[in-house]
C-alpha cells in the first residue's frame, strides 16, 4: 500500500511542475466566508495562445469555441472537487450545479463575451448566490479532453498542457468585496488534466477558505 500511494505521489509530482502560488486575502476573510452559504462557480474565462503556424488550421470561431469549452471544463472540474467533499460531509455551504448556473447567466443575458460588463455582486445577486467565484485561464494548449481532441483534429497536435495560469477569486455578493485571489502558474506534461489543475490549486487555497473541514 505504501508503494502504491507512493507511485501515486510521485505520478502527480511529474504531471505537473508548479510555480509559485500567489496569494490575496482579504483581512476580513474568515467573518466573509461565515456568511456564505450558497455560492455559485462561474465558468472561467480562457485564452489560447496557440502558434501561428496551428492559428493558419483553425478559425477564430474554431478558436473561441475551444476557449469557452475549457473555461467550462474549469467551472465543472472545480464544482466535482466540492461535490467529492460534500459526499464526505466534509463541505459547509452548498454549490449552485454549474448547469443551473450557465442557465441562469443565459437567461440574464449573460455570455462569455460580455462577462466583463456585469460587476460581481450583480452576477451574485442574478444567480441569487452568497459568493460567486470566478476567474481566468491562460494556456498555449487545452487541458480539457474535449478542446484537446478538437485541436488535435483541426491541427493535427495532440498532447497536454505545457504551460498554463489559473487566476482564481471568490467575490461577496452583498458588496462585492474580492474576499480572496489565488494565481499559480503551472507547466504541464504528458498525463495532465483539468481535474490535475484544480486538485494543485485547491490543495493549497482550500487550507484558508472555509467552506470545506
Amino acid at each position: 500500500m505504501k508503494i502504491y500511494t507512493l507511485g501515486i505521489c510521485l505520478f502527480l509530482l511529474s504531471t505537473f511542475a508548479t510555480a509559485q502560488t500567489h496569494l490575496y486575502e482579504h483581512p476580513q476573510i474568515d467573518q466573509y466566508i461565515a456568511k456564505h452559504n450558497k455560492v455559485a462557480i462561474l465558468p472561467f474565462k480562457t485564452s489560447i495562445t496557440l502558434r501561428p503556424k496551428d492559428m493558419k488550421s483553425m478559425s477564430n470561431e474554431q478558436l473561441k469555441k475551444m476557449e469557452e469549452d475549457e473555461g467550462l471544463s474549469i467551472q465543472n472540474a472545480m464544482h466535482s472537487w466540492f461535490l467529492k467533499r460534500e459526499k464526505s460531509g466534509k463541505l459547509k455551504v452548498s454549490f449552485l450545479d454549474p448547469l443551473t448556473t450557465n442557465a441562469k447567466l443565459k437567461r440574464m443575458g449573460v455570455t462569455f463575451e460580455n462577462f466583463g460588463d456585469y460587476t460581481p455582486d450583480e452576477l451574485a445577486d442574478m444567480l441569487e448566490v452568497d459568493a460567486i467565484i470566478m476567474g481566468s485561464f491562460e494556456t498555449n494548449k487545452p487541458m480539457s479532453e474535449g478542446a484537446s481532441v478538437a485541436l488535435g483534429l483541426f491541427v493535427g497536435m495532440y498532447g497536454s498542457t505545457n504551460k498554463a495560469v489559473l487566476n482564481m477569486s471568490i467575490y461577496d455578493a452583498e458588496d462585492g468585496i474580492q474576499v480572496a485571489n489565488y494565481n499559480k502558474g503551472i507547466s504541464g506534461t504528458m498525463g495532465s488534466s483539468t481535474e490535475d489543475l484544480i486538485n494543485i490549486l485547491m490543495r493549497k487555497a482550500s487550507r484558508r477558505i472555509s467552506y470545506t473541514e
